[in-house]
């Protein structure tokens, strides 16, 4: 198979992306202004506010700092400015995302105000894109993309045509040798033992059941045993899906059927190598899409049924639909549209080619529906109370 080129940033650790943002990233939420307000002042940067960082403890702790850290390391980021209310924590994510190489500094607020941390960020933030405006793309091979995928406001079409068209994709990719990752641990309930066995070890197919188990043990210790409105969605049930097991056998077909998932990730964790992965995400659009980008992914892959309009600062999202509804009413969002499968006109193959063709011109910097429209939804996963 001859693996297609693309023009893409090579990063200081070898990773390659397909944008090139100077991020302007807020420690927590009391420096979200500061970071926005930096943004504002530097024009070409990219401050993502969020609502979390202050009292957690335990592994709730542990993935905000995944996260945080995963999304400044980002291989489609150049550099990041990181703000923060208190030197320390501020001090362990520049740490952490300086181990990519990357050029990171962080400013504190504490006894100096957001007056001065934001005059001395500014500063760094205009040296930081006038180095990344002069970065130039290079040749790079599609075996060496992170793709990722999730499904949103799934129906029946979705189920039919836009996820295995995702799953031909898989095939493709996985063919190659790039790296892939599918999740959305609760979108699996009813279907787990066929995922488990798509595993490509039995240690790593107990590893997703372990994950999967722990889940669904969380449903049952808080008496929530139907998740009707939540799993499925009303927009699930309105598009044909009346179960979670026709929901369940519909989301996997995004991971195609030759390839076998090598390793179980925790939420925001990297893979350790190239081939298929599995992480433990939720099912929420923007909550799992931001996992996906704090662990490295550079491309995500979105199909639809009602109609997810869901997008990501750094990781651009293509949007596909089955739907010719939505694909009509909501033609802005949707970046390819196979809903000629369904009337037989166009064959999974092709459908396939058409996205595939499309990732190589997103990588090559063509912007996605959710990029042009604005779309820079980053919500982050909260596991427990705060402390």
């Amino acid at each position: 198979m001859e693996i297609p080129k693309f023009q893409g940033y090579r990063r200081e650790n070898g990773r390659v992306g397909v944008r090139n943002h100077v991020l302007i990233l807020p420690l927590d939420d009391l420096s979200n202004a500061a970071s926005e307000a930096v943004a504002n002042n530097m024009k070409g940067t990219l401050a993502i506010p969020h609502a979390y960082g202050r009292l957690q403890f335990g592994e709730d702790l542990e993935l905000f700092f995944r996260t945080i850290i995963g999304t400044g390391a980002n291989p489609n980021v150049a550099a990041v400015v990181v703000i923060g209310i208190e030197p320390g924590w501020t001090d362990k994510i520049v740490q952490g995302i300086a181990e990519t190489g990357k050029p990171v500094k962080g400013f504190s607020i504490e006894r100096q105000g957001d007056i001065n941390a934001i005059a001395q960020a500014s500063r760094q933030a205009k040296e930081y894109m006038h180095w990344a405006s002069e970065l130039q793309r290079t040749e790079c091979s599609l075996d060496e993309l992170y793709v990722s995928t999730k499904c949103g406001e799934s129906d029946t079409t979705s189920g039919l045509a836009s996820n295995p068209t995702v799953g031909n994709v898989f095939d493709k990719l996985n063919e190659m040798g790039a790296t892939t990752c599918f999740g959305e641990t609760s979108e699996i309930m009813g279907a787990e033992h066929v995922c488990k066995e798509r595993a490509a070890t039995p240690e790593v197919g107990e590893a997703f059941m372990k994950t999967f188990n722990a889940y669904n043990d969380i449903i049952l210790q808080n008496k929530t045993n139907d998740l009707s409105g939540s799993q499925p969605t009303k927009g699930n049930i309105i598009g044909g899906l009346t179960t979670i097991e026709e929901k369940a056998f519909g989301n996997l077909q995004k991971i195609g059927e030759k390839a076998s998932y090598v390793g179980v990730l925790k939420p925001a964790e990297a893979p350790g190598g190239k081939g298929l992965w599995y992480m433990d995400t939720s099912s929420a659009a923007a909550e799992a899409v931001t996992l996906w980008a704090a662990s490295g992914a550079v491309v995500h892959l979105f199909p639809t049924g009602q109609g997810n309009i869901v997008g990501n600062p750094i990781l651009p999202v293509i949007k596909l639909s089955a739907n010719p509804l939505t694909c009509e009413t909501m033609s802005e969002h949707i970046d390819l549209n196979v809903s000629a499968i369904l009337r037989g006109e166009m064959t999974l193959d092709e459908a396939g080619d058409g996205l595939l063709d499309m990732v190589v011109r997103t990588a090559n910097g063509r912007l996605t529906a959710t990029e042009v429209l604005g779309h820079r939804e980053f919500v982050l996963t909260k596991l427990y109370i705060s402390a």
